[in-house]
C-alpha cells in the first residue's frame, strides 16, 4: 500500500503513555493510507521495548531509536526523513495532544492550495499548571513582538505539514518551536485550527519554565536573524 500520510511522534521516557497513544493514533488515521512512526530519543525506561511489542498489534507502526538523547527537534527530523508520506502530522508523545484532532488538521490542509505548507493546532483550553500557562502567554507575546508570524500557540506539538517543505527548512535544535516562522520565511502559507488538550496521565514534563526561557531567548535571536537573511521564495524553472 502506498503511504500518503506519516504520523511522527518523538518520545523519551514515556513507557506508560506510548501504548494507549499509539492505539488512539491508529484509530484516528484508520481511513488513510498512513504509517505511524515513533522516534525514541534515548529513553532509559523501556519505552522502545513497549513500542516494538506493539508492532504485532499495529502493523503500520514503525519504531526508530536514537542511540542517545538528542532533543525533540532532532527526533522529529529523524522521523520526517524516514517517512514515506507526502504529508506529515506530528504530536507530542506524552498523550496531551489528542489524536482525534488529526482529521481536523488534515481537512484544513486539504481545503488549502499548494501554497499552504503547514496547519498548526491551537490548544484552546490548556491542561497545564497556572505557572506554565502564564509562562507560555509571556513567551508567545515576546516572540510575536519579534517574529510577527501570527502563531498564537507555537508550543503545540500537533501540526500537519508538507514533508518537502519541512526538508527545505534550515535545521537547528528547537526548530520544532519555530516551524511556523520558518515555513513563512520559505514562502509557504500557514493556517490554524483549535484542538483539544489533555492532562498528562503518567510521568512528568521534560521541560521547566526556567529552561524554556533560557534556550528561548537565544533561539529567538537566531530565528530573527534568519528572517532578516531571506529574500523570499523563488520559483525556479528549467529553460
Amino acid at each position: 500500500m502506498a503511504v500518503t500520510l506519516s504520523v511522527v511522534v518523538p518520545v523519551k521516557d514515556e513507557a506508560e503513555n506510548v501504548a494507549p497513544l499509539a492505539r488512539e493514533i491508529a484509530t484516528a488515521v484508520a481511513g488513510h493510507e498512513a504509517e505511524i512512526i515513533f522516534v525514541d530519543d534515548g529513553s532509559s525506561d523501556g519505552t522502545p521495548e513497549r513500542l516494538v511489542a506493539l508492532k504485532a498489534e499495529i502493523p503500520n507502526l514503525r519504531v526508530i531509536g536514537h542511540g542517545a538523547n538528542r532533543g525533540q527537534s532532532r527526533a522529529v527530523r529523524t522521523g520526517v526523513r524516514a517517512a514515506h508520506g507526502d504529508v506529515i502530522v506530528t504530536l507530542d508523545g506524552d498523550g496531551q495532544n489528542d489524536p482525534a484532532d488529526i482529521p481536523k488538521l488534515l481537512a484544513k490542509f486539504a481545503a488549502g492550495d499548494d501554497r499552504l505548507g503547514l496547519v498548526g493546532g491551537v490548544r484552546a483550553r490548556r491542561q497545564d499548571t497556572a505557572s506554565r500557562r502564564l509562562a507560555s502567554r509571556i513567551a508567545n507575546s515576546v516572540r510575536q513582538s519579534l517574529l510577527h508570524d501570527g502563531a498564537a500557540d507555537s508550543g503545540c506539538g500537533l501540526k500537519a505539514f508538507r514533508r518537502e517543505a519541512f526538508l527545505a527548512l534550515p535545521y537547528f535544535d528547537h526548530l520544532h518551536r519555530f516551524l511556523i516562522t520558518m515555513m513563512i520565511r520559505e514562502g509557504y502559507g500557514v493556517a490554524f485550527v483549535d484542538v483539544n488538550h489533555r492532562p498528562r496521565l503518567h510521568g512528568k514534563s521534560k521541560y521547566t519554565n526556567w529552561r524554556r526561557m533560557l534556550v528561548g531567548i537565544d533561539d529567538l535571536m537566531g530565528v530573527r536573524w534568519l528572517q532578516r537573511r531571506m529574500r523570499g521564495k523563488t520559483e525556479a524553472k528549467e529553460l
